[in-house]
């Protein structure tokens, strides 16, 4: 059993509850994820089975879309509504003043990581150390939002609705959190969809009692994606016999020997009968085929 699922999250599992789940229900337990969603968001999860978990970190698209809830005027100590209030101000944010704020959080920026994540600090997921009640010095990274969008406003009830599109490891309690201490008055993430991830769109995914009812009807492994199919938008390298034992020797493959080139870019690199051997870059600089991942696609 081998191939990726897109799965739709439930609200109030992890991504690891998931794995647990499935495994019961598929009896496999080999499975793996990418993209870890907090217990409070929904959306896409892509699953990876059997050899298929190899791939689990080198998707060919990591951007990610999500639709997220706000409510202004709170701090929260996880910056979403499941956490402990710190702050709590009076709000009259108007729509417009929200909607400028946008251009000010789209392009490349520094994010601090929450405490309240999985990023790991000397070995130790952050929320560990949060739950102990402490705070650590934790290094900015870059991410980068591409666009927001307003999908709601209710003035009223000083609520929002936002859909983000962003590179890989962008926070959206985080951005939202700083959102509102631009406002001056606070703001908390009270919900989050992840309606696109590793090239999956929230339309392909299968709900927990839908993945039951594919093994019920003995029908699951007809619904899984070949590893193939992650990569049909990267281009192919095919490789002869004799250069396919070598690259699965881990030998450097010259790139001006063969006739390749032209671009650095990254490949999906196939034998003659058509079987995915690994994910390589052609580097222009060092003139050579640079392996990424190595993949067993027969196994």
């Amino acid at each position: 059993m081998t191939g990726i699922l897109p799965v739709k999250k439930p609200a109030g599992f992890t991504s690891f509850d998931v794995i647990g789940k499935l495994r019961g229900v598929t009896k496999t337990r080999k499975i793996g994820h990418s993209g870890t969603l907090d217990p409070m968001a929904t959306g896409v999860l892509p699953l990876f089975f059997g050899g298929a978990t190899k791939c689990c970190d080198i998707l060919p698209l990591e951007d990610k879309r999500y639709v997220a809830d706000i409510k202004f005027g709170i701090v929260t100590d996880t910056q979403d509504t499941t956490g402990r209030v710190l702050e709590e101000h009076k709000s009259s944010v108007t729509k417009d003043e929200f909607k400028a704020l946008f251009l000010d959080f789209t392009g490349k920026q520094m994010q601090l990581p929450p405490m309240y994540s999985a990023v790991k600090v000397n070995g130790r997921p952050l929320y560990d150390l949060a739950r102990e009640g402490k705070t650590i010095e934790r290094a900015q990274k870059e991410i980068e939002v591409y666009e927001i969008k307003l999908l709601e406003f209710d003035e009223h009830a000083q609520t929002a609705r936002i859909e983000v599109f962003c590179g890989k490891g962008t926070f959206i309690r985080t951005l939202i959190n700083d959102m509102g201490e631009k406002l001056g008055c606070g703001a908390a993430m009270s919900a989050l969809e992840r309606t696109m991830a590793g090239g999956f769109d929230i339309s392909e995914c299968y709900t927990i009692a839908e993945v039951e009812e594919m093994m019920k009807s003995g029908t699951f492994e007809e619904h899984l994606i070949p590893i193939e199919g992650l990569y049909k938008g990267l281009p192919r390298l095919i490789l002869c016999d004799f250069d396919k034992r070598l690259y699965r020797s881990g030998v450097p493959l010259e790139l001006s020997k063969r006739g390749w080139g032209g671009v650095s870019e990254n490949v999906a690199v196939f034998d003659e009968q058509g079987m995915l051997l690994g994910i390589s870059r052609m580097d222009e600089e060092a003139n050579e085929l640079k392996l990424i991942k190595m993949l067993n696609t027969d196994k």
